[in-house]
């Protein structure tokens, strides 16, 4: 489909923008190292300890901040120099503003590679023999950047006893939260990195994309790559760019028409043989209300008259509105209207909401000259919208212009009419007259 190829590569594109742009100026990541304490039961124990990432797009490359005497507080055993090829762990939003309060957020633990048990990336490890590659020390990273720009995870690896660490695989996601109006297709993008020079990479890979909402989980769409083989799931209109996955490790989900039931956290894991790497995306649902007012026109209106207006709001998500009403005058003044009510929600089949507000006008309180629009107006996470009918006010003291051309309209009417009903009368008793002289002549 058309649309789905520009969505992917304009995604692609803006990624591959920032690593690009930015990634030979690598930040130096303040981050906790936590892990479980030793000899402590169930549930165990953490510990947590700060920690510093000097990263690096090559290993040639050094920092001068790198040669500097530790930070206070920071045990040197924590301080890790990181080679990242793929410039993943360069991304601006990963540089804190000079004296910011706001930082990134990073966590280091330890990571014990293991082969993998789902079905489309077992077939990675189906050999049963680990590698003396993996007989070293892993670590993983997970990353978000400033503002949600960025969310980050990165298999780490380091040599027995040293600090010397080199990004074997990287998954990441430049939003950690997407929102997307009703019935567009929407693109969660994800991408990963291997290390093309570990012998992991050579085995294959494994793509796999879960859904979570509020305690529910489903399976999206999976994809065993060394088997070029999809998953069987039950979720429609969902897709992944196969070519993307091998040439450029775009392994963004394509959802083709978004719905409400869409609304959740998705999960994007990325399998090598005895490595997995995931980041989460949440998505949003955001539709504004459609707003109808009744009765539109209202009635002509009377002081002392009470009068009802209701608006309707219909096809919305999520749940949160806020009904306001507005009367605005012939001479634009705005005026906030009070003595509203509201109904509680309806949840329509395809789950987006709808919802009631009532205002009753009482204008024998109310001063509202000769009338004007009365306009409901509703606050939504997705935008304000705002629908208007006319009130008109008559037989208010003094007469406006347009009172006084009414006046004569009607007093012009009523003078054709009784002009008309006495020719009428003149003329009938004309012709009554020619009759009786017919008949005695």
């Amino acid at each position: 489909m058309a649309n789905s190829s520009t969505l992917y590569t304009l995604a692609l594109l803006a990624a591959n923008y920032i690593l690009q742009v930015y990634g030979t100026n690598c930040p130096v990541v303040e981050c906790w190292f936590v892990q479980e304490k030793p000899g402590h039961g169930f549930p165990a124990a953490m510990s947590q300890d700060k920690s510093l990432m000097y990263v690096r797009i090559s290993p040639d490359s050094t920092r001068a901040e790198s040669q500097k005497k530790p930070p206070v507080g920071i045990d040197p055993s924590r301080i890790y120099h990181v080679t990242d090829p793929s410039g993943s762990l360069c991304s601006p939003s990963l540089h804190s503003p000079e004296g910011s309060v706001k930082k990134p957020q990073c966590e280091i633990n330890p990571f014990l590679p293991h082969p993998s048990l789902v079905n489309w990336a077992a077939p990675l490890t189906r050999s049963g023999l680990s590698p003396v590659y993996l007989e070293a020390d892993w670590f993983s990273a997970s990353l978000k950047g400033l503002d949600e720009q960025l969310v980050l995870s990165s298999v780490i690896r380091a040599a027995k006893t040293t600090n010397e660490l080199n990004v074997i695989l990287a998954v990441y996601s430049t939003s950690a939260l997407v929102r997307s109006r009703l019935g567009v297709p929407v693109v969660l993008n994800c991408w990963f990195w291997k290390e093309s020079s570990s012998p992991l990479s050579e085995l294959g890979f494994a793509v796999e994309w879960r859904y979570q909402f509020r305690g529910e989980g489903r399976l999206v769409v999976a994809y065993d790559a060394k088997n070029d083989r999809l998953a069987e799931t039950s979720e429609k209109g969902a897709e992944l760019d196969i070519s993307g996955l091998h040439q450029t490790g775009n392994a963004s989900l394509l959802l083709e028409d978004a719905q409400v039931r869409h609304t959740g956290t998705y999960i994007c894991t990325i399998y090598l043989p005895y490595l997995l790497a995931q980041v989460t995306i949440d998505l949003e649902i955001v539709e504004p209300p459609s707003l109808s007012i009744s009765p539109s026109p209202l009635p002509i209106s009377f002081p002392g008259q009470t009068i009802t207006v209701q608006c309707e709001a219909s096809g919305f998500s999520p749940l949160s509105l806020e009904f306001r009403w507005e009367f605005v005058g012939a001479d634009g003044a705005v005026q906030p209207l009070v003595n509203g009510g509201m109904s509680g929600h309806r949840q329509a089949v395809d789950g987006t909401f709808s919802q009631s507000s009532w205002l009753t006008l009482d204008l024998g309180k109310l001063d509202l000259g000769r009338g004007g629009e009365v306009t409901c107006v509703a606050v939504h996470p997705g935008g304000t919208r705002r629908t208007s009918t006319t009130l008109s006010i008559i037989g208010v003291s003094g007469p406006t212009i347009e009172d006084s051309m009414a006046m004569v309209a009607v007093a012009l009417g009523l003078y054709g009419l009784i002009k008309l009903c006495s020719w009428m009368f003149t003329r009938a008793g004309s012709i009554d007259s020619d009759s009786e002289e017919k008949k005695e002549k």
